[in-house]
């Protein structure tokens, strides 16, 4: 089974629309490992890892976000895969 690890970066309008809860959520749904959080210049950071399959059905999840979420861009970086991450988080 290939493992992928992306780190992403979202602009457009993707806080105060739960947009990391609902990335939680969709994670979770798909088993991938990893954390997202609000970053000061109001983009959403995360990071994914897992099943590649799962990993990119969670990205591409990304570019529309939760409905009330206007994604202008996502910035995808492929990392290797550590394996040392257990579970989906929230950062604050």
């Amino acid at each position: 089974m290939a493992e992928k690890r992306y780190h992403v970066k979202i602009t457009g309008r993707v806080q105060g629309v739960y947009f990391r809860m609902e990335t939680k959520r969709t994670a979770d749904a798909h088993g991938v490992e990893g954390w997202v959080r609000n970053r000061s210049d109001g983009s959403v950071e995360a990071v994914f890892e897992g099943e590649a399959e799962a990993v990119e059905k969670v990205l591409k999840w990304c570019h529309e976000g939760p409905p009330a979420a206007s994604v202008t861009s996502v910035e995808v970086a492929e990392e290797s895969s550590t394996g040392g991450l257990s579970g989906f988080n929230v950062r604050f």
